[in-house]
């Protein structure tokens, strides 16, 4: 089995898409005008539409009703991306170390769904991306 992806509805989804892109600086692959995704080494973002829960079970998921998941991203310079972003996101807390040990900072995306980028202790960081 292989984790494929983490898929987030969206009530707009050009604007989260768009939101996706400049924190990955990834450009979304769009398969169809309610579905995109953003295709990063370690796993995929997929972001759909409202319409599409319609293919599912009518009410099987609500655009801007999670709280329950973080999406994390790994970066490999963690106060460099702080700085580029820290006045274009909604923090939800500052850059501060976790008991852990990653370097973190936490924000929102447009539809309220908790967004963390991360970097590990320097020692463990090394390894980390290598292994990717």
């Amino acid at each position: 089995m292989k984790f494929a992806s983490t898929r987030l509805i969206a009530t707009d989804i050009k604007s989260m898409v768009s939101f996706y892109e400049m924190i990955t600086g990834v450009s979304a692959e769009w398969l169809a005008p309610v579905f995109a995704k953003i295709v990063t080494p370690g796993a995929n973002l997929a972001i759909g539409a409202a319409e599409t829960v319609a293919l599912w079970k009518e009410n099987s998921a609500e655009p801007g009703a999670n709280r329950t998941a973080v999406i994390e991203f790994q970066v490999e310079d963690i106060d460099a991306d702080y700085e580029r972003l820290k006045d274009k996101v909604t923090l939800v807390h500052e850059l501060k170390t976790m008991p852990w040990g990653n370097k973190t900072f936490q924000f929102r995306d447009p539809e309220g769904t908790a967004v963390s980028l991360f970097m590990p202790p320097i020692e463990q960081a090394g390894k980390r991306l290598a292994a990717q």
